[in-house]
């Protein structure tokens, strides 16, 4: 005779793991939002801050610099309404990755500059130290966080599921 406990709901990872979805991917709208709106009022401060990494021309990091908060903002809003979220995700991962090599660069080049993710960033003042492995390891959580949207990109109150009927929260007894 097997004795069994009384039937307790455990937390399932299938019944979670949306939920943890969903957490990630408005975790993230939250950072490229922040991020986009912190550097959309000051363009040529976003350029200076892009140009301070050394690595592009003058005019193309200005550019760059200029475009990068309205493709935050963009994926902010995508990742908000739940639209084309594998692809946001994607395109968010390789954008985080591209910003930790670029503060990794500084950091192994001895520069001494504000990343700019969330503001005007550029050269630090004389007597200021740069904050790198913070950054880094901040970027490399946001990271984590696109790389779970990127294997599981379904999640409840999104555009997504709704555009395609499907069930996100799977029924443990199916």
């Amino acid at each position: 005779m097997t004795v069994t406990a009384p039937s307790t709901r455990v937390l399932q990872w299938p019944a979670v793991r949306p939920w943890l979805g969903t957490a990630a991917r408005l975790g993230l709208a939250a950072v490229w939002l922040l991020a986009g709106a912190s550097k959309v009022d000051d363009l040529a401060a976003s350029g200076r801050a892009v140009n301070a990494y050394q690595v592009l021309p003058y005019d193309v990091a200005t550019v760059v610099g200029a475009a990068l908060p309205f493709v935050e903002l963009a994926l902010g809003v995508l990742l908000l309404l739940g639209l084309a979220t594998r692809l946001t995700a994607g395109i968010s991962a390789a954008l985080l990755v591209v910003f930790i090599t670029g503060i990794a660069s500084a950091w192994a080049r001895g520069l001494a500059i504000d990343c700019g993710c969330f503001g005007s960033g550029g050269q630090l003042a004389e007597g200021q130290a740069p904050s790198y492995l913070p950054e880094i390891l901040r970027d490399l959580g946001f990271l984590v966080m696109a790389g779970f949207l990127l294997i599981w990109p379904r999640t409840p109150v999104s555009v997504d599921g709704w555009l395609t009927g499907e069930a996100v929260v799977e029924d443990e007894d199916e």
